[in-house]
């Protein structure tokens, strides 16, 4: 790598400050049984879902004492009740979209493609359960390609119930270039 190479950087002072910051938040409707069994049944559509989803007392005899969500349940697929996601002016495939919900200016590269996730999960979300989504600006690293100089940035998304336990952690990273 050339000196020139080594010194250039895509990531500004205001977007290292902006490491950690609140990307948005999101409060979901109480989870019902009604939706964990259409989740399920889509989900494992055109088998039958496991019965810990849907039958009460086979998950009350189960391991998980009651009905329980699919681990990949989305409590915010149709609405939440406090949608609170930044947006300022965000265009849909603008590769400064972090940057422009954060108020600041992004890199101005011009490609942008999906670099992996990883989820984590924690207590089982179950009927009545109220989730709390907050997502944050994790962190930005840079890697030279054959493309040139590519900048990847990670959010994560941390949901937890009206307990404040952890229901899932994921993490997201983009790659631009």
């Amino acid at each position: 790598m050339t000196d020139d190479v080594a010194e250039r950087t895509n990531i500004s002072a205001a977007m290292q400050a902006s490491v950690g910051k609140v990307l948005g938040r999101r409060v979901s409707y109480p989870v019902a049984e009604s939706d964990i069994r259409r989740w399920a049944i889509a989900v494992n559509y055109p088998q039958r879902p496991p019965r810990e989803y849907w039958d009460e007392r086979h998950a009350a005899a189960g391991g998980h004492g009651g009905i329980v969500a699919p681990l990949d349940f989305n409590p915010f697929a149709w609405l939440t009740r406090e949608p609170g996601f930044a947006t300022g002016e965000v265009g849909d495939n603008d590769p400064d979209n972090t940057e422009k919900a954060l108020g600041i200016d992004g890199p101005g590269l011009k490609f942008q493609l999906n670099g992996g996730m990883s989820v984590a999960y924690g207590v089982r979300m179950r009927p009545g359960d109220v989730i709390t989504s907050v997502s944050r600006l994790a962190g930005y690293r840079e890697r030279s390609g054959r493309l040139g100089l590519m900048l990847m940035s990670t959010t994560e998304d941390t949901w937890t119930n009206q307990r404040g336990e952890t229901v899932k952690k994921l993490a997201v990273t983009l790659i631009r270039y």
